[in-house]
């Protein structure tokens, strides 16, 4: 079997012609900001991938997920960080819309539209910010009359620029002056969302990650579900297992763009064939780590435990994915990296692994307790 061909056949059988049609673009018009790449993801029936069959989803397994990404971001990365954040944010809006039931949007913004109109969901939740917790608001709603009047920003917003439907996690004020955290959902056309530029790097400048902003945004009772006690214990596992997702699309992502390095190296027959094996062992440990995090899943187990394996594979994979690119880009030779901007440009990509929540230092104590058979809390 070739390098990378258990990933391509998985991506080409649920969504076939998208990875051809992306690798006929050289890769700078790809990570461009103005890529063409996320419209043809969402013209390819990409934004469907996780939606389950019965809403008329391609309904993919954690495993076929995590190959159809990692094909995807060794031909694409810029497109493949940006729409993971859609296939985040939507997996958590139907297993909320199962859990809530009736009584709010979600039916008719959700399961009738999304899917039917290839939608493209972006996540505002807190990821990016060094001190708050990933899923921590960034947004406060104020009842006011009518229903609630949000204000807030999140930065860096993937597919700031393509999204049809922002979601994110917000602050709602309670009668007794707590704050308790709700779900919103609107359309990324609705009066006060503004997009600002933000992301300076050139470094998958393809995803769209600037700053969204609400600016006295007035939101209808029905566009926000907010907190209730009575659902906070399903509420924490929906959490958990929206965590467990996260990072095992990071590290199937992030596998991948390191892959487009290694093939290389693989197809040039650079180097001694010992140094080629080393490498393709530590890229392939990688892609089996992440492979074993979703198996855990399509075997059902999606609890603290699972989280913990998701964090300490994510952890694993973002060192082997940084000593595969440092081991790559040196095999490749100075040649080859002054030749082309595309091997400098995988590398510097790779890296932005470690700036995706939760960051190593925020949960060491967490897995050190864990270890000691404490219950794994990610802030």
């Amino acid at each position: 079997m070739h390098f990378l061909e258990a990933d391509r056949i998985a991506c080409d059988k649920l969504l076939p012609g998208l990875r051809q049609q992306l690798a006929e673009l050289p890769l700078p018009e790809l990570e461009a900001e103005d890529s063409p790449a996320i419209e043809i993801f969402r013209a390819q029936g990409g934004t469907n991938l996780l939606v389950p069959a019965q809403a008329g989803g391609l309904d993919a397994s954690p495993l076929d997920a995590a190959r159809v990404v990692r094909a995807l971001a060794a031909t694409a990365p810029s497109m493949t960080v940006a729409t993971m954040m859609h296939h985040f944010s939507l997996g958590t809006l139907f297993a909320v819309a199962d859990l809530v039931g009736g009584g709010c949007d979600l039916e008719e913004l959700l399961l009738r539209r999304v899917v039917d109109e290839r939608l493209l969901v972006a996540s505002g939740f807190a990821e990016g910010r060094t001190t708050q917790g990933i899923l921590s608001p960034t947004m406060m709603a104020e009842p006011v009359e009518g229903g609630y009047l949000v204000n807030g920003a999140k930065k860096p917003c993937s597919l700031s620029r393509s999204m049809d439907l922002l979601t994110a996690s917000v602050g709602v004020e309670q009668g007794d002056g707590t704050v308790g955290m709700g779900l919103l959902m609107l359309p990324a056309d609705t009066p006060g969302i503004s997009v600002h530029p933000f992301w300076s790097t050139p470094a998958l400048g393809g995803a769209e990650s600037d700053e969204v902003r609400l600016t006295d945004v007035l939101v209808a009772p029905e566009q926000i579900i907010a907190p209730d006690p009575e659902l906070a214990d399903a509420m924490e596992s929906l959490t958990t297992v929206g965590l467990i997702w996260f990072q095992l699309t990071v590290c199937a992502a992030y596998t991948g763009i390191a892959s487009a390095l290694v093939e290389r190296v693989l197809a040039g027959a650079r180097g001694s064939v010992s140094e080629r094996a080393r490498l393709a062992v530590r890229i392939e440990s990688a892609a089996a780590l992440t492979e074993g995090v979703a198996r855990r899943m399509m075997d059902g187990e999606t609890d603290n435990d699972t989280l913990a394996a998701a964090l300490v594979t994510r952890y694993a994979v973002q060192d082997a994915i940084a000593a595969s690119v440092d081991q790559a880009v040196e095999l490749l030779g100075g040649m080859a990296f002054v030749g082309s901007g595309d091997i400098a440009y995988l590398a510097a990509a790779s890296h932005a692994i470690a700036f995706h929540p939760p960051s190593r230092t925020s949960v060491a104590g967490a897995l050190v307790d864990f270890y000691l058979g404490y219950r794994m809390v990610v802030a």
